[in-house]
């Protein structure tokens, strides 16, 4: 019971420690960052209720396959992200909205 309470206190901290970084940060980098902490907090949600409703094969089932499609989201970000770095040479929000207008 102890172990459970545990996991759910790193599951709040993980949610709250992803969205305070994608809501305060303009570097791009660090909100990827941002949104691979908050997946995290999914995965050890997802985990946790499985233990919690007694059905395990069916969270790691979901697990897994979040997993896949996190790591296709993230290659896609970066390759998107390392293209308008290319193209603005620079990572940061503000600047990169100024340059658009």
């Amino acid at each position: 019971m102890i172990m459970l309470n545990i996991v759910f206190i790193t599951v709040v901290l993980l949610y709250i420690i992803g969205f305070y970084y994608l809501i305060t940060t303009h570097n791009l980098i660090r909100i990827l960052i941002a949104l691979e902490v908050l997946t995290k907090g999914v995965t050890l949600t997802l985990i946790y209720v499985g233990k919690l409703t007694g059905q395990m094969a069916a969270a790691q089932s979901m697990v897994i396959t979040l997993i896949i499609i996190e790591v296709v989201v993230m290659a896609t970000a970066a390759g998107i992200i390392i293209g308008i770095f290319r193209s603005t040479d620079s990572l940061d929000v503000r600047d990169i909205l100024k340059k658009e207008e």
